[in-house]
């Protein structure tokens, strides 16, 4: 049974937590990342609210899960981290959105150690990340900023950050990944029919724009609405446009897989996203920010960090069935080798069967052509080869050397960009972990019992 009570904005005591963490908050020391050019949007940015004077600030009970308090020491905590890692600086207008992001964090963060710890007790094995490894993200985090452990230990001690708030989150974050990947990893099958259909698709896109692209995306169900979402997102942009970096603030802030990378989709091509993102990519150029995109389930923020052409380049795999004719062949002979091929084609079922199905009739050669580019074939070919689907087979078609079928059976993008088998396997077990480790979360707040104050 679950039970829970509206989050409180601030009140009296937001204006305590703003001028904190203003007073304590300097530049953010986790959030310098790299970005070519600030994000442009169509509208002005507009203007940080002035933080309000300081009031007394008292501990409290911000939330129990499970018997377990979450206090508004933690929550300040959190709050400062997230803002510190983010690189968003805080205002009266988007505090409620920083409180109710870090309230969300730490209440999944206590579900999920719950989870881990009861495991571990039930099957008598260790999941929950050691103080060495913890010390080893650390590391290279550290590393990737450019710091020592201690320069970067001591960052978060000047912007009055508890150390034992980052390592909690540190050791909850990966303890869960780890329990996921080692729970569902070694059972989870990418079968290759699932890889042949995603090469397909990016064959029958290789032509259209390719779009290189970073997303935020707010979970409407997640974050208490559509409408506390849409909100989220212009808070978000605005932040932003103020100099925050995207990658830091989709760590922090997107319910989508592509959270841990930074919100960093790669390239894609029309279709492979919800149509409204499709149309405002359209319309972006290069270094821009997209306004808020809602979709049926939630609200995305899109940065188009590149743009490039299509390229024609595709590469299909056939295998035929000919009938030889000369090229100066009578018309009733043209005509005898097309009916021979049209009763052939309906009992051609697959492609592994097409030669012995061919070799039951006379005066017919059947073989493998293997794999060519689209753009390399006989132009008859090339035709039937665009427009036909993995695993179908062609009406017959005249060449100076006879009548011939074509089946194809498969198809995938070609060219130096093009995804190996490999990385779109990893793409594919990636993004149904992440949805798994997402159902299983949500079934953990379902059970549980969340009072929020």
């Amino acid at each position: 049974m679950r039970s829970a009570r509206s989050v409180t904005t601030f009140a009296a005591g937001a204006a305590s937590i703003l001028a904190l963490t203003v007073a304590s908050l300097g530049l953010p020391a986790l959030a310098q990342e790299q970005q070519a050019a600030p994000p442009q949007v169509d509208a002005p940015p507009a203007a940080p609210a002035q933080p309000a004077a300081p009031q007394p600030l008292q501990e409290s009970v911000s939330a129990v899960v499970n018997d377990e308090i979450v206090s508004s020491y933690d929550l300040m905590q959190r709050m400062r981290l997230l803002m510190a890692t983010s690189g968003m600086q805080p205002t009266q207008e988007n505090l409620p959105q920083i409180e109710q992001e870090a309230l969300r964090s730490l209440i999944d963060e206590h579900l999920q150690m719950q989870e881990l710890r009861r495991v571990e007790k039930q099957q008598k094995i260790t999941i929950i990340s050691t103080d060495k490894e913890v010390d080893e993200q650390i590391a290279d985090i550290a590393q990737s900023n450019k710091m020592t452990p201690d320069q970067l230990k001591q960052s978060l001690v000047q912007q009055g950050i508890g150390l034992d708030t980052w390592r909690a989150q540190l050791r909850a974050d990966s303890s869960w990944q780890s329990w996921i990947q080692g729970r569902y990893g070694s059972r989870l099958r990418i079968g290759e029919d699932q890889i042949k259909a995603y090469q397909r698709r990016l064959a029958e896109s290789a032509a259209k724009p390719q779009y290189q692209v970073s997303e935020v995306f707010l979970d409407a169900a997640r974050v208490g609405g559509m409408q506390v979402a849409e909100n989220g997102a212009n808070q978000l942009i605005t932040q932003m446009q103020q100099g925050a970096p995207f990658a830091a603030v989709a760590r922090q802030f997107s319910g989508s897989a592509t959270a841990a990378n930074g919100g960093d989709v790669g390239w894609i091509s029309p279709g492979e996203m919800p149509p409204e993102v499709d149309a405002a990519l359209e319309q972006l150029r290069p270094g821009q920010l997209s306004k808020p995109i809602q979709v049926k389930d939630g609200v995305y923020i899109v940065y188009l960090r590149d743009k490039r052409a299509g390229s024609k380049t595709a590469i299909v795999d056939l295998k035929q069935v000919a009938a030889p004719l000369a090229a100066d062949a009578t018309q009733a002979q043209v005509d005898a080798a097309t009916k021979l091929l049209t009763d052939l084609k309906p009992k051609i079922t697959s492609c592994a069967t097409l030669e012995a199905t061919a070799g039951k009739v006379d005066g017919l050669v059947a073989g493998d052509l293997g794999e060519a580019e689209i753009t390399d074939l006989a132009p008859a070919f090339q035709d039937a080869a665009n427009k036909l689907e993995v695993g179908q087979v062609s009406d017959p078609i005249r060449t100076d050397a006879g009548m011939h079928l074509i089946a194809v059976c498969g198809k995938r993008q070609g060219g130096a960009n093009a995804p190996t088998h490999d990385q779109i396997e990893n793409r594919l077990r990636g993004q149904q972990l992440a949805l798994i480790a997402k159902r299983y979360l949500r079934d953990l707040r379902n059970q549980a019992t969340i009072e929020t104050r």
